[in-house]
């Protein structure tokens, strides 16, 4: 039987309802030609008709462009053992993922509460959940990104939902390549993970049933899940890490050069969209998201200290990156945390975050949200 499919996530752009680049471009030609402005407008129907045709165009390229980032990101993932975990929901229940293996399909998905498709599939995920029966489990991942306990819960009483939920720590994340909420995740009853997707639609439901009678008794459990990163606290060391910043350069965590292992470093963790996006859903990250942007450009001029941008992964690319960055002016080098890894080392599950280390790489300052606004007074600190 074949799931009937709830909410197909029919979205404007990349989990938002902000206009992609192809949408703006286009806006800007079909405007003009009937005289309208944004504030006032007043379309004829020729105009109407090349709007809902826009709408349509850019509903399909989101869809796709999810379904592709989830695809990529399941490259690796399909057809391979799933991770032994064990998990904990927000009620306390302990859920060891392990142990299903071979004996029952699992369908885990990743969403966030301010995820608009997340929403728009919360129908379909609920109906899954309800008619699963003894032969697929089903658990919510909470993403665990901009997210709090408190905020999962308000969400489940609006919505009412009734399936286990789990706030990841980003140990779930690393597990399964999370790259655009929702994403799916489908294993079959033989432990493989056999479906990585983001839309609600057939393909996911033929997944689901799929997995659901797929031969059992095959491997009970997959590799070990990667470790849990203890967080970084005032004091710790910073990692020996190099990353490669957008314009091609490589980055140096603890510097080999004499005169800059003695420069403080000043890593922004921040997401491309967070302005943008967040503006509706969460206006007080998103201006937060603004201003540190702001503080960051002012303190950087001149600075003595090290800069760089860490933008996670999670819904932006290289091309999203190098938008950002013309579109803000930024001068700071910028670098994608693509797989996350970065945000997992520092245990950044917030933007923006901030974290200030000394000229001898050990971490003296953390700043998150609002906290942000004393940047200044933490670098004249050092």
């Amino acid at each position: 039987m074949i799931l009937p499919s709830y909410g197909s996530s029919r979205t404007v752009d990349q989990a938002s309802r902000r206009p992609n680049r192809w949408t703006t471009a286009l806006l800007g030609e079909v405007l003009p030609l009937s005289g309208s402005t944004m504030s006032g407008l007043k379309p004829g129907p020729r105009t109407l008709i090349l709007i809902f045709a826009l709408l349509i165009g850019a509903t399909a390229w989101a869809d796709t462009t999810g379904q592709q980032r989830a695809e990529a990101a399941g490259q690796g993932l399909v057809g391979s053992l799933a991770p032994r975990l064990v998990v904990k929901t927000i009620d306390g229940t302990t859920i060891d993922l392990g142990s299903l293996y071979g004996k029952r399909a699992v369908y885990l998905k990743f969403w966030a509460t301010w995820c608009v498709p997340c929403r728009e599939q919360m129908p379909h995920f609920e109906h899954v959940f309800e008619t699963a029966g003894p032969d697929l489990a089903v658990v919510a991942i909470n993403s665990g990104f901009n997210d709090t306990l408190d905020d999962v819960q308000r969400y489940r009483q609006r919505l009412h939902l009734t399936m286990p939920i789990v706030l990841d720590d980003g140990q779930l994340a690393a597990a399964f390549n999370l790259r655009v909420t929702p994403q799916h995740i489908v294993i079959g009853r033989d432990g493989r993970i056999q479906y990585v997707g983001h839309l609600a639609d057939q393909q996911l439901d033929a997944a689901l049933v799929a997995a659901r009678i797929s031969p059992s008794g095959g491997p009970a459990s997959g590799p070990e899940a990667p470790a849990a990163i203890a967080r970084l606290r005032p004091g710790d060391q910073r990692p020996a890490t190099v990353v490669k910043t957008a314009d091609g350069q490589p980055f140096e965590f603890s510097s080999s050069d004499a005169k800059r292992s003695r420069q403080p470093t000043v890593l922004v963790f921040l997401s491309p969209w967070c302005e943008s996006y967040l503006a509706t859903s969460r206006p007080a990250v998103s201006a937060s998201c603004r201003m540190t942007r702001e503080r960051v450009a002012t303190l950087s001029r001149g600075s003595h200290a090290r800069w760089l941008g860490i933008a996670s992964g999670l819904w932006a690319d290289q091309d999203d990156l190098r938008q950002y960055q013309k579109q803000y002016s930024i001068t700071i080098p910028l670098t994608l945390d693509e797989s996350g890894a970065l945000f997992r080392e520092f245990r950044v599950t917030n933007v923006p975050t901030i974290i200030i280390t000394d000229g001898a790489g050990r971490l003296v300052r953390r700043l998150e949200s609002n906290n942000t606004r004393h940047l200044r007074e933490a670098l004249q600190s050092l």
